[in-house]
Formats: C-alpha cells, structure tokens, sequence
C-alpha cells in the first residue's frame, strides 16, 4: 500500500459469467471512488459490454485476456452465457489453463491484493508473488454456510440426502431448510465435475481454506449471523463489501419501453425475468405464461426460449399471444431490468433470487416473488428473502420434482399485489423497511469505508 496516499492496488480475477464480472465491476467502482486503483481481468470480447459500467476509467483498468482452447468449448466462447449448461465445466477448465497467463500478469502488476472466487489455485499462485488473496464471493454467506462447512465437507460422499434437508450443525437459522428435489440436486452438485476433473464444491472449498480472508458481498443486519459462523469454521477473517447496490442506471429507459409501461396505473404490472441463463422446459415456460395471465394483472417476462425452442413465441401456449396483446408482453432479449424496476407501473418483481436481482429488487418498491432456479445459492436466497426475512413470498412447487403451477403462480402474485392479504401487508412492510435501510444516507459508505480499513490491516497483520 502507498503509505502517504492510503491506497490499494487490487486485481480481481472473477468467474467467467457476467452474473460474477459485473458484481466485481460493481465494488470496483465504488473501490476506485476512494482512490484505489483497480486491475480487473476479463476474458477480451467481454470488454464492449462492460465498459459503460465503468465509471473510473482512470483508475479501473481492464486487462482482457485470451481463453485458452478447450476441447468441446465451442469456438469465441469465453463465459458461462456463451455455451449450454453442459458445457459450462471448459468454461472453467479454459480459466485453469490461464494460470501461466495470469501469473505473468501478476508479475507485471504487483498489486497488493487478488479477488477471485472459483480459480482455487490462485492462492498458492499469489502466496508465491507476495500477494495476499481474498476469496471474495458474490454467493450468499448463508449459502456458502449451508453447504461448504467443514463438518459437512469431511463427511464426503458419506453425506446423505437427508442429511442435506437440514442445516449443519450450529448454523444460525432454522428457517432454511431444504425440500427432496433440492436435496437431491444439492447431492448431485456435491460430485459435479467442475472443470479439470476436479469437483464444484472441493474447488469452492479450497478456495475458502487457502485464501488470507474471505469477503462477500451483503451486509451484517442481513448476513451477520452467517458471517460469524463461517469466521468460526474457517478460522480466518471473513469482511462484508456492504450491498454494492450499483450505481443508478446513466441511460433512459428506452423510450419503446417507457411509452408501453407508461399506459398502465401504478404499481399494477407483473415484471418477471428469470436471469441470462435459466432456460425453463416447455411445460415450465407455458405454465408460468398462464399463471401470469391468470393474475389478471399486466405483465412484462423477460424469458429465454424454453428448451428446443428457437423463439419464445414459439414456445407459447395456443392462442396466449393473441388473448394477452393488450396488457401482456413476453420479450426474449435484453432488457433494462434496473430502469424498468424503478418505473412507477411495476409492482411485482418475480426473480429467479440471483443476488443480483435480489439486491436490485430489493432496493425498489416492487412487491417480490421467489421462482428460484435449481442452483445452490437461488435456493438458499429464496429461503432468506422468504422464511426468514420475508421480504417475498416463494412460488409453491411439488416437494419431490419441484415442478410449479400456473395455480401457485398466480396465488403468489395475487398474495403479495392484496393490499388486503395480511401475507402481502407483512411482506410489504419488511420489504419496506430493509429498502429504506439499504438506501439510508451513509450506509454503504459507512461499509466500504470500513472494508477499505479492514482490507489495509489484513496486509499490516499477514506481512
């Protein structure tokens, strides 16, 4: 560190999806506002689609590199939204072959500190630099308590499904509980191969236990306890960035956008979007379309094509286009998700409990619904935001394949947009209430102020 200016210079080297480079853009930027300098590695022809989130171009610098050639990786794959589910295992076997790449790097740079989260090697890489690593991980500290404590990682493969139904042992919330099918998937996940023959949660493992600290992103009136519990396991420092709530969105909501949003009441449209990569089945997809329309409410999905599917058009259910033209649209690209949050017609957010939807519906006044993907971390998000700070209400689905109905979409939907259910009024006002503590004056500076202190004494104590 600069001693007269008090200053880092941090590289980051996060997973190659936008869901993980963008949070890492995020907390660069409000990192570089306090003077730090930034070096953040990215695969190269991400670069076009993350420049307009830089907001310090002086001080955060990307350094985009090659991916190496992985058999089966199709040819300018580079992230996880660039191949299907199956191949995103070369994803990370193309960032191990990085290592001789980002060593060189490394070398040239000589930052102070390295973020990363799933290449498990570069603690050793770094120690052998002179630079301290910090695993920071932008899934949830109650996820990574859930699942990677070490009492449950020494179990091994003797961990059983039920075992997986409950949290381990001196985990601070019994509201977070596993249903089968997510048992089941949890079990499965536990001998994925995750790139270079080596298991997803070994390598998340030994990224916990190499790394000098370990930070998430989230704050302690939400992830105290969490936070706490994993200091205790892992016998090292763990740090909160705060929320990283990003920055408000510089460009307009598209005028196309804003004119159709623009014809409905207040807090009366339904705006569902599931993520970059959560491709439903067809069966999925139309029963959530119906269950949408059942609501009676207007609606915006921002759906991928279901599966088999080359439009989402065609995966629709007979005739739902036509019935719906007038206050329903289902729109199979990108769309400005923060700009239409914070429109004043949306009153319904149903997410897939991606940390970064939540966080962004959490600091607007939409009403939230949890649809949450099979994935580890949306499971466990679902079961915070829903049983226990009940901030949302969870589509209910069948406790052994998970499956929902356009019944159990709707209710939901219908619950939290009563203004005279008591679920709804309860849910509204915990909403409310955390929204208004997230954008209080001071509260994330406070937490990154104090990150930023914390980061310079882990150096002062490790040297």
């Amino acid at each position: 560190m600069d001693e007269e200016e008090g200053t880092f210079h941090i590289a980051m080297y996060p997973w190659f999806a936008l869901g993980h480079l963008l949070p890492y853009l995020h907390l660069s930027n409000k990192l570089a506002r306090r003077g730090h300098q930034i070096s953040l590695i990215i695969p190269k022809n991400t670069q076009s689609k993350l420049n307009q989130f830089n907001l310090f171009p002086h001080l955060i610098t990307f350094f985009p590199i090659t991916v190496p050639h992985c058999d089966g990786l199709p040819t300018n794959a580079e992230t996880t939204s660039d191949v299907p589910f199956s191949s995103i295992p070369l994803i990370m076997t193309a960032m191990d072959r990085t290592h001789n790449q980002i060593q060189q790097l490394l070398l040239h740079l000589k930052p102070h500190v390295v973020f990363f989260d799933f290449v498990h090697w570069l603690p050793n890489l770094a120690r052998n630099l002179g630079i301290k690593s910090l695993q920071y991980s932008i899934v949830s500290p109650a996820t990574i308590a859930y699942t990677l404590s070490p009492e449950r990682m020494l179990k091994g493969s003797d961990l059983s499904e039920a075992d997986l139904m409950k949290p381990p042992s001196g985990f601070p919330s019994s509201s977070i509980k596993l249903h089968p099918h997510e048992a089941k998937f949890f079990a499965w996940k536990r001998k994925w191969e995750f790139g270079s023959g080596i298991l997803f949660y070994d390598r998340l493992f030994q990224s916990l236990t190499l790394s000098d600290a370990i930070a998430f992103k989230g704050s302690s009136e939400i992830e105290g306890p969490f936070v706490d519990y994993l200091g205790t396991q892992f016998e090292k420092p763990v740090l909160l960035s705060g929320p990283v709530i990003p920055e408000p969105p510089t460009s307009v909501l598209d005028p196309e956008w804003a004119k159709w949003l623009g014809q409905f009441k207040d807090e009366s449209l339904v705006y569902c979007a599931l993520g970059t990569e959560y491709i439903l089945e067809k069966a999925q997809f139309q029963e959530l379309l119906l269950g949408l329309e059942l609501t009676g409410f207007p609606f915006l999905a921002a759906l991928k094509p279901p599966s088999g599917f080359e439009s989402v058009e065609a995966g629709m259910p007979e005739g739902f286009k036509e019935r719906n033209k007038e206050k329903g649209v289902v729109y199979g690209g990108w769309v400005q998700q923060e700009a239409i949050l914070g429109h004043a017609s949306v009153g319904c957010f149903i997410t897939h409990c991606g940390a970064g939807s939540l966080t962004e519906g959490l600091v607007n006044r939409c009403r939230m619904v949890l649809l949450p993907r099979l994935e580890t971390d949306h499971i466990i998000n679902a079961r915070m935001m829903g049983s226990n700070l009940k901030v949302g209400i969870e589509v209910e689905k069948s406790e052994e394949d998970g499956f929902f109905t356009r019944e159990s979409v709707c209710k939901a939907v219908r619950s939290v947009m009563d203004e005279e259910s008591e679920v709804g009024k309860e849910i509204r006002e915990n909403h409310e209430r955390l929204r208004r503590h997230l954008l209080s004056d001071n509260l994330e500076d406070s937490y990154v102020d104090s990150f930023c202190h914390k980061l310079r004494d882990l150096r002062v104590k490790l040297n």
